[in-house]
C-alpha cells in the first residue's frame, strides 16, 4: 500500500477515515505514479487556494460548486506562484534546483515499514555543496506569519519572526544568534505564539504540519539507506506569497513580470522552519504508529468529532455530513446559537463548545439545558424557535433607519481574489473588482429594479478595466450627500479605499463614499456602539433587532432574503459569489456563446444583489409601521 503525503495528513484526522476509505489489506503492495500523486493532490491545493481566497472577508466557500469548474480556473494561479517561487529559489539559494517548471518529476522520497509505502514528492529541491534545500511551496501569505506577535510592557506589537531581506527569509526570531528578544517580549509570550505552529488545524500550523511529513519520509528514506549523515545538512523552508509585495504592472509578452517592487519585496519569500520541523519529528512517529494500527484494524465505528473534521472549511472531512455528522440538522442545531465560540457553562462550572456539544448528545437548539443559557440573545433564539415567533425591536430599527440619508446607494461588488496580483497597484490575493451593481433609492420605497439599476462588468479578464469601474461609480454616485449601504459594508469600504490607492485622482471622490458607508445587518441585527449613540442602554444595544427561528443563527443573505421575500438564488445561472469568479476567470476559455450567457448571468446575479438589499430595507419599514 501507497501513503502519501495527502494521505497522512487526512488519515491521521481520526481513526474512523481509514475505515471509511476502504483500504483494504490486499492492497498493501499497490504502487503510486508521479501523475496519480499529482492529481491526488490537485483537490488539496485547490483546498487551500479557496480558504486563502474567502478567509480574511468572511466568504462562504459553497462546496457544492464542481471542483473541476474551480480547478480549470485556479490551478494556472497555483502554478504561478510556484514557477516564481522555483525562480526566486535559484537566485538566493544558487546551486541546482528540481521544481515542476524545469523538470517533469519533482524529487520524490520514500521508504517502507510493515509493508506500507510512504511517499511524498518535493515542491523545490535545491542542493548547493553539500546542502540540501527542502521547499514546500504554498499559495498563502506570509501575513499569518509575521501576525504572530506579542505585545511589549509598553503597547508596542512584536512579531516572532525576523525577516533578513537579504535572504528573503523570514527566521524564528529565538534561533538567531543573540537577537534581543526578551527586549521584545516576554520569553512566556513568545513561546505561546510559536505553539501555534503546532497547531496542525490552524491557518499557520497546517502547512508547518504539511512540511514535517515530507521531513519525515525524507529522513525515512535516508535511514532506510543508511545515509543518516546526510541528514545534517538538509534545512526545510515554506515559500510563501510576500504580502507587502506590490505589482508594478509590467508586462513581457501578455505574461506579468514579477520582478522585486519599489521597496525592493520580492512576490515570493521563504520561511526558515528546519528546527520547529525538527522538534514535529516525535509527534509525527507517534502519528505513524497509530496509523500503522488503524489500517490495519480498519474500525469504522463512531468516534468523537472536533476540530480535526474542519467544518465548514474547504478542507472539511468527506465523510463530516454524510456520516459522523449525519444526525447534525441543517437549521437550529446547537452550533447555531449566536457569536458562541465560548460555548456555555455547565452547572459544575465545565465549558462545553462546538462538537463537543454534539458529542455528549445535545444536538438540536433546545436540547442544551436551560439553566446553561445565560446569554439574554441565547433566550432570544430559544423563545423564537420554542414558541415560533419573532423578535422585533421597532424602536431601534426605526432608529438605525433615521440615521440613514438619501438617496441610499445599495452597493455590491464581485471581486477577483487571485493569489498573483494580476494589474498595477495589486497585493497577493487582492479583492480586485470586476463588477458592481447600484441601486439608487432617491426616497424611502422608491426604486425601480431595471430603471434604477446601474452596473458595471469588465468585458475581458486580461485588460484591467479598473479605472472603467471607478469612473462608473463616480459618475452615478455623488460623494457629497447620500448613504453607501452594503450587507457587510466593511467588504465596499475595503474596495473602495483599496481602489482610492491605486487611483489617486479619483481619491477625494472615493473616501467621501468610503465615510458615508452604513450596513444592512446594523439594522436587521445590530451595531452595539451605534445603539448606544443612540441613546440605548448598553445591553439592548448588543441584542439584535430582528431574529427569526429561519435564520438558524445566521444573518448573511442567504437566511435574511427569504425570511423578508420570496427572492431566491436557485433558478440563476450563476448562484454565489463562488460561480461568480469561476465564470469571469474563465472568460477565455469560452466560446462566443458560453460567453453571452455567462456576462449576462453576471449581471444579473449582481443586480440580485443589490435588488435584494432593497427589498429587505422596504420590509424593515413596513416592520416598524
Amino acid at each position: 500500500m501507497a501513503v502519501t503525503k495527502t494521505d497522512f495528513i487526512n488519515y491521521t484526522r481520526c481513526r474512523r477515515y481509514v475505515a471509511l476509505e476502504e483500504v483494504k489489506r490486499e492492497k498493501l503492495d499497490a504502487d503510486i505514479s508521479y501523475d496519480e500523486y499529482k492529481n491526488q493532490e490537485k483537490e488539496d491545493i485547490l483546498k487551500e487556494l479557496l480558504g486563502e481566497m474567502f478567509a480574511d472577508e468572511g466568504y462562504e466557500v459553497d462546496l457544492t460548486v464542481k471542483v473541476n469548474k474551480q480547478l480549470q480556473a485556479m490551478m494556472p494561479y497555483y502554478k504561478q506562484v510556484e514557477m516564481e517561487a522555483g525562480r526566486i529559489t535559484n537566485e538566493y539559494f544558487k546551486g541546482k534546483s528540481v521544481y515542476a517548471g524545469s523538470t517533469f518529476n519533482q524529487e520524490s522520497f520514500e521508504f517502507n515499514k510493515n509493508g506500507i509505502k510512504y511517499v511524498c514528492y518535493v515542491d523545490i529541491y535545491n542542493e548547493i555543496g553539500n546542502d540540501i534545500n527542502i521547499i514546500e511551496v504554498k499559495a498563502t501569505t506570509s501575513s499569518k506569519y509575521v501576525k504572530l506577535e506579542s505585545n511589549h510592557k509598553k503597547g508596542e506589537k512584536y512579531s516572532i519572526f525576523y525577516f533578513d531581506k537579504s535572504k528573503n527569509c523570514y527566521y524564528l526570531k529565538d534561533e538567531i544568534e543573540g537577537y534581543p528578544l526578551e527586549s521584545e517580549m516576554p520569553l512566556e509570550n513568545y513561546a505561546k505564539k510559536r505553539e501555534k505552529l503546532f497547531d496542525r488545524y490552524s491557518d499557520v500550523g497546517g502547512y508547518v504540519f504539511d512540511l514535517a511529513i515530507q521531513r519525515y519520509i525524507l529522513e525515512g528514506e535516508y535511514r532506510e539507506s543508511h545515509n543518516e549523515e546526510a541528514l545534517k545538512n538538509v534545512h526545510y523552508y515554506l515559500a510563501v506569497l510576500n504580502h507587502k509585495y506590490i505589482f508594478d504592472g509590467t508586462y513581457e509578452n501578455k505574461k506579468a513580470v514579477y520582478k522585486p517592487d519599489a521597496d525592493g519585496n520580492e512576490i515570493v519569500v521563504f520561511i526558515d522552519l528546519t528546527k520547529v520541523t525538527e522538534e514535529y519529528q516525535k509527534i509525527i512517529a507517534a502519528m505513524e504508529e497509530k496509523l500503522e494500527r488503524d489500517i490495519f484494524t480498519l474500525d469504522a465505528s463512531s468516534c468523537p468529532m472536533g476540530k480535526w473534521c474542519s467544518i465548514k472549511d474547504p478542507k472539511e472531512c468527506p465523510y463530516f455530513s454524510t456520516v459522523c455528522g449525519y444526525m447534525i440538522p441543517l437549521k437550529n442545531s446547537s452550533l447555531n446559537y449566536l457569536n458562541n465560540g465560548a460555548g456555555f457553562k455547565t452547572l459544575d462550572g465545565e465549558k462545553i463548545k462546538g462538537l463537543d456539544l454534539i458529542n455528549e448528545g445535545y444536538i438540536n437548539m433546545l436540547d442544551v439545558p436551560e439553566e446553561w443559557i445565560t446569554s439574554k440573545k441565547h433566550q432570544i433564539q430559544r423563545d423564537c424557535l420554542r414558541f415560533n415567533r419573532e423578535y422585533i425591536d421597532k424602536e431601534k430599527i426605526q432608529a438605525g433607519l433615521n440615521c440613514l440619508e438619501y438617496p441610499i446607494y445599495h452597493l455590491d461588488f464581485e471581486t477577483m481574489p487571485c493569489p498573483m496580483p494580476r494589474f498595477k497597484g495589486e497585493k497577493p490575493y487582492i479583492q480586485s473588482p470586476f463588477e458592481f451593481s447600484l441601486h439608487i433609492e432617491r426616497e424611502p420605497g422608491v426604486c425601480d429594479k431595471e430603471k434604477d439599476n446601474y452596473i458595471f462588468l469588465a468585458k475581458t479578464f486580461d485588460n484591467d478595466e479598473r479605472e472603467e469601474l471607478v469612473k462608473a461609480l463616480c459618475k452615478y454616485i455623488d460623494p457629497s450627500k447620500g448613504t453607501l449601504f452594503a450587507q457587510n459594508v466593511g467588504f465596499e469600504k475595503g474596495r473602495i479605499k483599496e481602489l482610492a490607492g491605486i487611483f489617486p485622482e479619483y481619491k477625494d471622490k472615493l473616501m467621501a463614499m468610503y465615510n458615508r458607508g452604513f450596513d444592512l445587518m446594523w439594522l436587521v441585527n445590530t451595531n452595539a456602539a451605534l445603539y448606544e449613540e443612540l441613546g440605548f442602554d448598553k445591553e439592548r444595544a448588543s441584542l439584535p433587532n430582528y431574529y427569526n427561528k429561519d435564520l438558524s443563527g445566521s444573518y448573511s443573505i442567504k437566511k435574511t432574503l427569504p425570511v423578508f421575500s420570496d427572492l431566491s438564488y436557485k433558478d440563476l445561472t450563476v448562484k454565489n459569489g463562488t460561480e461568480a469568479i469561476v465564470a469571469y476567470a474563465t472568460y477565455n476559455s469560452m466560446t462566443k456563446e458560453e460567453y453571452d450567457l455567462y456576462y449576462e448571468a453576471l449581471r444579473i446575479y449582481c443586480q440580485q444583489d443589490t435588488w435584494a438589499m432593497v427589498v429587505i430595507l422596504e420590509a424593515l419599514r413596513k416592520l416598524c409601521q
